[in-house]
């Protein structure tokens, strides 16, 4: 029977990790429960945990300060939480190690802990449904908050980056058309990295993982109704360094990054790019190759749990006097943004497209192109 001091470093724990990140977590038995399946009876790793009380980010004097804990103890502990998705240990550009406490989800514990491949054990299923449990809480939160997630929406930060399919299925090139900018407008804007290949080939350190969204599914009991292949997860730079050592992915080259990703186009994953606290001017730290089943930004949004703010430099456009309406487009679009119109033939509803070019790569009548257009796509989450 734990000890009530036990119960009480649980809670402190929990305290400090909700704390976390940009999505509002509750304090509550699920969010404890995790931390104890992650954790377990470990008390220093808890104490450890509750010193990023104050302070999310630290380095290796602050921690001393913070914990109490010297050195040795600190590094091993600190090594421990990292190998359980609680830490992110890197060093800094001018090459000091610092040691940052991660939040429970978008880019944390249950990113890392379903990144690796599973063994679909007693643990991973409880934590899993866990994760689980606590979406289905932060769904009926927000609900109660939907007037206020209104009036948020537009100061939220976007989750991910939208970069576009280039083929079509039959491998010729999905025709891309560039609108002049406004007269008068003579703005030079740069734009990152429009393909998967050119952000391959930016980066030296690269890592491939496994799907975590998928993985998290299959977890539960369920499979992907696309049948996508799993292992597509990339990080780079010091985002690939960190999931290396860790255990959470393994080093590839150029070459069979590219590979992957080829796989990963022919599936009709979408092509989802990650920026450092955001921006898109960053270099990125990962890319996912999701479907619009398994994928939590898509199936959270659909479910109500989160809004979807997507930036995206694309936009799909349907040239109705070549479609003939089969649908394959209203299958393929994670977002529920094409639909067939009263005339028989596809229509897209702006406000809702990220510019995947999903629609245009498997479009047999080729009646769709992308145009390129600087967005931002903000959707609120339906209400049940």
């Amino acid at each position: 029977m734990e000890s009530k001091g036990l119960e009480e470093k649980f809670l402190e724990a929990t305290k400090a990790i909700i704390k976390q990140g940009m999505l509002p977590f509750p304090l509550n038995e699920t969010t404890i429960s995790i931390v104890k399946n992650i954790v377990g009876e470990n008390e220093k790793e808890l104490d450890l945990i509750c010193a990023f009380k104050k302070k999310s980010s630290q380095t290796m004097d602050e921690l001393k300060q913070s914990s109490g804990f010297d050195e040795d103890t600190i590094r091993n502990l600190t090594d421990s939480l990292a190998k359980k998705g609680l830490i992110f240990n890197q060093p800094n550009s001018q090459g000091v190690m610092v040691y940052r406490l991660l939040p429970f989800m978008s880019v944390g514990v249950m990113e890392y802990r379903f990144m690796k491949p599973l063994t679909y054990s007693q643990e991973e299923k409880e934590l899993a449904r866990l994760f689980s449990k606590l979406v289905d809480e932060i769904k009926e939160n927000l609900k109660s908050n939907y007037e206020n997630l209104k009036q948020l929406l537009p100061q939220l930060p976007p989750t991910d980056r939208t970069v576009v399919h280039k083929e079509r299925e039959d491998g010729k090139k999905i025709r891309v058309v560039k609108v002049d900018r406004s007269v008068g407008d003579y703005e030079e804007v740069i734009l990152p990295s429009q393909s998967v290949e050119e952000i391959i080939m930016k980066f030296d350190d690269i890592a491939v993982g496994h799907c975590f969204c998928r993985q998290k599914k299959m977890a539960l009991g369920g499979s992907c109704e696309f049948h996508a292949p799993l292992e597509n997860c990339f990080t780079f730079g010091k985002s690939a360094r960190h999931t290396i050592q860790q255990g959470f992915a393994r080093r590839v080259s150029k070459e069979e990054a590219l590979e992957i990703l080829r796989r990963a186009g022919e599936a009709g994953l979408i092509h989802k790019a990650y920026h450092p606290n955001s921006l898109v001017d960053k270099p990125e730290t990962s890319i996912c190759n999701c479907c619009k089943d398994c994928c939590d930004t898509f199936r959270l949004w659909r479910e109500g749990a989160f809004p979807l703010i997507n930036v995206t430099h694309h936009l799909s456009m349907v040239e109705e006097e070549r479609c003939t309406g089969c649908g394959i487009c209203v299958e393929r679009c994670p977002t529920g943004s094409i639909g067939i119109g009263e005339k028989g033939r596809a229509e897209r509803k702006e406000e809702m497209c990220i510019g995947c070019g999903v629609c245009a790569r498997f479009c047999p009548e080729d009646a769709i192109h992308m145009e390129v257009r600087e967005r931002r796509v903000q959707l609120l989450p339906p209400l049940a």
